[in-house]
């Protein structure tokens, strides 16, 4: 006959529990291990668009054999990693015909982003956006339109110009009722950072995230510490879904980090500034007015980061009003 204890089956559960607990952190550990081992090569990869980015040499980035790299590298952002150097790259390039003038030389804008010849630009671009890189950028210089792909009904995806609920005109006059617009050199931001994959009005996860993982070790000091969001794409020639952008907040000193948050510095550097006070439906029109006013007062992008340094929390004010700095580097 068996004899049961309800103390040894109460022991019994928490060992199994306590069991599953442990496996669910070493896994939770390890996905973190593996999320910032990523990072560290997408953030190589924007970095260095215009390199060799070999499987090998991307695999030692992430201290993983090649094999296991593409597995990962796959399972986390859902392309491989060549598809996703080729997208950045077309993404880029599309992002620059807005402003290119016509006289610059599309050959010289390809190959400066890792192109081999402007016959595989060519043949990527048009695969990617289904038409030529001089048809887009006459028809997204004619319009100050937002891009995407639609699938049409015989399953091929065609580019859509889709227009904005406001013109140009519309969107100058807001600017100068909104901002005086100053290009000034921006001091080095030293920050730590948790990265997003997304739509931009999701980035609220990834801050979350962030302020979790600060809170404990001392790091929000607020109105000292600043809190920042780096934006990688642009929502004109990305689809939402593959949109990268950053959580961040700034430090004074060094520490040290872990799992999904990772340290990020920008240098400093010109950077056009349009500080804002604006509701956060409004964001969307204040980068796209700053993305404007650039090639309009003759200013040229430069590489660098695009990022909005926010000075207040919206929920506190009155009229739910955010105090931000659009920073937008140019030459």
């Amino acid at each position: 006959m068996l004899h049961f204890s309800f103390d040894n089956i109460f022991k019994g559960n928490l060992l199994i529990l306590g069991s599953q607990l442990t496996q669910m952190e070493n896994r939770n550990k390890q996905q973190l291990l593996y999320i910032n081992r990523i990072n560290k090569v997408v953030e190589h990869i924007d970095d260095n668009l215009d390199a060799e980015l070999s499987l090998e040499k991307l695999s030692e980035i992430a201290c993983f054999s090649p094999f296991h790299f593409h597995r990962i590298f796959c399972a986390l952002l859902d392309e491989t990693p060549n598809n996703y150097i080729t997208r950045r790259r077309i993404e880029k390039i599309a992002g620059r015909l807005f402003f290119m003038q016509k006289e610059d030389s599309l050959t010289d804008l390809a190959l400066g982003y890792g192109f081999k010849s402007i016959h595989s630009f060519s043949r990527s671009f048009r695969k990617f956006y289904g038409i030529s890189a001089s048809e887009f950028q006459k028809r997204s210089q004619n319009e100050f339109s937002k891009i995407g792909k639609i699938q049409s009904k015989n399953g091929t995806e065609h580019v859509s110009f889709e227009k904005y609920f406001y013109t140009m005109d519309n969107l100058k006059i807001w600017l100068q009722m909104k901002t005086q617009v100053e290009v000034k050199e921006m001091p080095e931001l030293r920050m730590v950072q948790v990265r997003h994959q997304g739509p931009y009005k999701e980035i609220g996860k990834a801050f979350d995230a962030l302020m979790k993982w600060a809170g404990p070790r001392g790091l929000l000091n607020f109105p000292k510490t600043k809190m920042a969001g780096i934006y990688y794409d642009s929502p004109r020639v990305t689809d939402e879904s593959k949109m990268q952008s950053s959580a961040c907040i700034t430090i004074m000193e060094d520490v040290e980090v872990s799992g999904e948050v990772s340290k990020i510095t920008i240098p400093k550097g010109k950077f056009a500034v349009g500080s804002f006070k604006i509701k956060v439906e409004e964001f969307e029109k204040a980068w796209n007015s700053m993305s404007l006013w650039i090639p309009e007062n003759n200013f040229e992008l430069r590489k660098g980061h695009h990022y909005e340094v926010y000075h207040n929390d919206a929920e506190q004010h009155p009229e739910n009003l955010w105090f931000v700095d659009i920073c937008i580097p140019v030459k």
